[in-house]
């Protein structure tokens, strides 16, 4: 619902700029996983 949300209000590109600084700040993915910008 959320996910879905944040996709439709800010689009495509902000929502990978969100994937790329979560991944840059965790590369493993441990923190939260499967949360917003997965």
């Amino acid at each position: 619902a959320k996910r879905d949300y944040l996709a439709q209000r800010l689009g495509p590109n902000q929502m990978e700029l969100m994937r790329r600084i979560k991944k840059a700040f965790d590369p493993n993915g441990i923190l939260n996983p499967q949360k917003v910008c997965t």
